[in-house]
């Protein structure tokens, strides 16, 4: 028992910051949102930036529902 804990301190740790998103933000802003979220990870946890992993999915607003309507509904309801 002793030896499995022991391998688990020494396991590096690779958190994954996951972000989905609407698509629209330029590549500008997801290099801004990237950096930032992995500076304010490591100054929380003391982790070392070259471990914390950041993805940023896009789905898009055709295919993202909220109460059973699309966002792409919910934005033309509100247009018209």
């Amino acid at each position: 028992m002793r030896a499995a804990a022991h391998l688990k301190e020494k396991r590096p740790s690779m958190p994954i910051i996951r972000i989905t998103q609407t698509p629209g933000k330029t590549a500008e802003q997801k290099r801004e949102l990237v950096r930032e979220m992995t500076e304010t990870f490591v100054r929380i946890t003391g982790s070392k930036p070259e471990s914390v992993w950041v993805t940023i999915e896009e789905v898009p607003v055709d295919s993202w529902a909220i109460a059973g309507v699309t966002l792409a509904d919910r934005s033309a309801a509100t247009k018209g």
